[in-house]
């Protein structure tokens, strides 16, 4: 058996290359299923460090995607991949984020160092991708801000035409520039991201249109090898948590079904437990986990991290599969949470846009309440690059920012043109 699409609720299979996003008997999410047992026996640890750093002439296998191609599309015809390359962000460790936090052994694997500043590259490298196997012409998607910021760059790349629809109004400036620069059709709807997604997935059938939302499983193949490369990186060794912001729960989707398929695979020996952190303003996922997941309610969405705005997210029954699968837990942030923890972060002088910060921000509350020990190794995952979000980071330091106070201000100081005036500040700040 080669690979397969298949239905997560009734189990339902389809060729993996036909056109489809959900299932055709139940509606159910679709899962990118590979013939682990027959991978198994020609991957080892030793065939994915050969590849690292690998010379650009040996393309794919450069990429932080394509370095894991047998657990990620292994019969693809290699012409077919539409790579940057992608990937190979850095694991960073810092003492003053771990005593903030209260962590012994904290590591931040920031995925802002992509090409277009977001994790969302390696998801569309997987996706693009697809829909150049598939002939398709035309790739659209629905956007919070990154996922349009990939999706126009990796269409330009692959000569595709791309369309993105965005909410009128609280777009960070830093992603909408993105897409209008890499040529993609912006189209500016009046109403929330997920109105936008339901009108992308209702005009796409219509106009042949490929759509690139995580809805479509051929992304979170490219976003499950955040989690190969991070324990790749600590030497195989498995951390005993993994915490992510969730938004429309793609990223934390794919991680349970990274890890699951890298324990299949005897890659590893163990999973570390999954902790979702959501902002309180957009955490329908918390919601439901409080009660057991006996319900789920959708709701607005409110929150300064707009990378994360998402009142009914997609891969909802996804994220609940791999939180079961690794005895994982839900938490939310306050976005005065959000923007210190962003403050810190910054501070630190890798910086990243608001949602990111919530995986320090959970952690920091999950080790008070005693559920994350000190003494356990975390990796929380930086979703985005400061420069996403700017007007964010002037807000905050300018203390102007509504319902959120500046508890870490880098204050912007104001003077003449007159050099006493600048020497007595700056004596007065050196001092």
């Amino acid at each position: 058996m080669g690979s397969i699409l298949q239905c997560m609720d009734c189990g339902q299979q389809y060729p993996i290359n036909q056109l489809i996003y959900t299932c055709d008997h139940c509606g159910g999410l679709l899962d990118v299923r590979h013939d682990l047992a027959s991978v198994k026996h020609t991957i080892n640890r030793e065939l994915f460090d050969a590849r690292l750093g690998s010379n650009p002439s040996k393309t794919p296998y450069h990429s932080g995607v394509w370095r894991y191609k047998e657990l990620v599309y292994p019969d693809l015809d290699e012409k077919l991949i539409v790579t940057r390359p992608e990937g190979n962000t850095n694991l960073y460790r810092f003492s003053s984020l771990q005593n903030w936090v209260g962590s012994e052994c904290l590591y931040l694997k920031h995925e802002g160092e992509n090409p277009t500043g977001s994790f969302k590259d390696r998801g569309m490298t997987g996706g693009v991708t697809q829909a150049r196997s598939l002939g398709m012409k035309q790739i659209a998607c629905a956007s919070t801000g990154n996922t349009s910021a990939a999706l126009a760059s990796y269409a330009a790349q692959a000569g595709l035409r791309g369309i993105v629809f965005f909410q009128n109004s609280n777009v960070a400036i830093g992603k909408l520039a993105q897409a209008v620069a890499y040529g993609a059709m912006c189209v500016r709807v009046d109403a929330d991201f997920d109105r936008n997604l339901e009108l992308v997935r209702e005009l796409s059938i219509e106009l042949g249109i490929y759509v690139l939302n995580s809805i479509n499983p051929f992304r979170l193949e490219g976003q499950k090898t955040i989690m190969f490369e991070t324990i790749q990186q600590l030497d195989w060794n498995v951390p005993d948590w993994i915490v992510v912001p969730g938004g429309n729960l793609g990223n934390s989707s794919s991680f349970g079904k990274a890890l699951c398929e890298l324990f299949e695979v005897g890659l590893i020996d163990k999973l570390p437990r999954l902790a979702v952190i959501q902002a309180a303003g957009a955490s329908p996922l918390y919601r439901a986990y409080q009660n057991g997941f006996e319900h789920f309610e959708s709701m607005k969405a409110h929150t300064v991290a707009s990378a994360i705005k998402i009142g009914n997210p997609v891969n909802y029954a996804k994220a609940v599969r791999a939180l079961r699968d690794t005895n994982g837990v839900v938490e939310m942030v306050t976005d005065q949470e959000i923007m210190d923890a962003k403050a810190m972060i910054d501070a630190s002088g890798i910086g990243c846009e608001p949602a990111s910060a919530c995986s320090l921000a959970g952690t920091r509350k999950l080790i008070a309440a005693g559920i994350i020990h000190p003494s356990e190794t975390v990796v929380g995952i930086l979703t985005g690059h400061v420069l996403k979000d700017p007007d964010a980071v002037v807000n905050y330091h300018s203390n102007t920012m509504e319902d959120v106070v500046a508890n870490h201000p880098n204050l912007l100081h104001d003077v003449g043109d007159d050099v006493q005036q600048i020497r007595t500040l700056l004596k007065s700040n050196l001092a």
